[in-house]
Formats: C-alpha cells, structure tokens, sequence
C-alpha cells in the first residue's frame, strides 16, 4: 500500500480518499475484505487509531462493513458504490471548473483544455 500524505488535510481522510480511490476503481471489489486495522497502520505508518478513524467513517457512511469478529469489508451494494463514484467525480470536477473559472478561462477554453488533457493522458 502506497499512500503519501502531506499536512494540508487529516490523515484519516487522506486514508480515506486512498480506499474510496481504490473501490472506485476496482482494486478494492464489493464483499472484499480490508487489511486489519493493525496491518493498515504497519503498511503506512500511522497510528492504529487513525485506521480506526478512517474505518469508522467508511462505515458510518455505508461504503464499509463491519462484520463482528471477521473485520471490515467493501459493501457489496452496488447503488452505494456507484453513489459514492459520483460524489468523487462531481467534488472533482466542481472544484476544477471553479478553479478554472477564476482563472479567466471561459467555458468552451475549459472543455478544450479537458479534451487536451485526455488526449495526452491516452498516450
């Protein structure tokens, strides 16, 4: 497991964005298990708590699952995960338009420039 972390947001979120990153894009399936808690923490270097933390918030928000002496597992509700694939997409997205947008860029320059973008990033 490879996560950086840099001080402008709580580890704990950061952990967070990395495991909805990798459910997102199917590294992580529905019904797959989580490391322990324990293993998390060892992997990246933080405190068990912060995994605790991170765990904890997945699960209040749906996207994980505690199961009592088994650990923590990926929904396998599929609405939950498409739901949270398009929360991911559309904070993105606001905040990149919005940056663009106060950078003088008018809304076709912006579309261009995604086009671009794409276009590069497909080799």
């Amino acid at each position: 497991m490879s996560v950086s972390f840099d001080n402008s947001k709580p580890i704990y979120l950061q952990l967070m964005d990395y495991f909805f990153q990798q459910i997102c894009n199917g590294s992580l399936i529905p019904g797959q298990k989580l490391p322990s808690v324990r293993e998390t923490a060892v992997d990246v270097g933080v405190n068990p708590n912060t995994v605790q933390r991170t765990y904890a918030e997945m699960e209040r928000k749906g996207i994980v699952e505690a199961r009592r002496g088994q650990g923590s597992f990926v929904t396998d509700n599929e609405v939950v995960i498409k739901q949270l694939r398009s929360e991911i997409s559309e904070q993105y997205i606001t905040t990149f338009i919005t940056y663009m947008l106060n950078n003088g860029f008018s809304e076709a320059e912006i579309i261009e420039q995604v086009k671009v973008a794409l276009k590069k990033s497909n080799g």
